[in-house]
C-alpha cells in the first residue's frame, strides 16, 4: 500500500498502514481516554498483554513511563519515522510529540463558505 508521509521540521513522520485496528505497537502516538491524564498525548514505549507503558518525555520520562490499560488510550496509527526504542532519548520523545501536535493543528479542515 502506499504510505502518507509529511516532511516538516526535523522529524519525518509517517503513517502506518493498519489492518488490524486493535494493533498496538511501541512507537506509535496515544491519546488518554480515562483517568487524571485524559487527552494527554503520549508517545507507546512499550506494549505487554493488556497493557502498555507510556511516555511524554516530561512527566513521565522513559526511565518512569506511564502503565495504562490498552482500553483507556486512543491509538494514533502514526509514528516517528526511524523509531528505534534503544535509541530514544526523552528530547526525542518532546520532539515527535511537538512535531504531531503542529502537524496536526496545521492538517486542521476549515468549513469555507460559500
Amino acid at each position: 500500500g502506499s504510505d502518507y508521509r509529511c516532511r516538516t521540521g526535523d522529524i519525518d513522520l509517517i503513517s502506518v498502514e493498519v489492518r488490524n485496528m486493535e494493533r498496538i505497537e511501541a512507537g506509535m502516538f496515544a491519546r488518554s481516554l480515562a483517568g487524571h491524564d485524559k487527552d494527554k498525548l503520549y508517545l507507546i514505549y512499550q506494549t505487554e498483554g493488556e497493557y502498555v507503558w507510556l511516555t511524554d518525555g516530561r512527566l513521565r520520562p522513559l526511565a518512569k513511563p506511564k502503565k495504562k490499560k490498552c482500553r483507556h488510550i486512543q491509538m494514533i496509527h502514526r509514528m516517528p519515522e526511524n523509531w528505534n526504542p534503544e535509541k530514544i532519548s526523552d528530547d526525542d520523545v518532546r520532539r515527535a510529540i511537538r512535531q504531531y501536535i503542529s502537524e496536526s493543528a496545521s492538517h486542521k479542515f476549515i468549513k469555507m463558505e460559500d
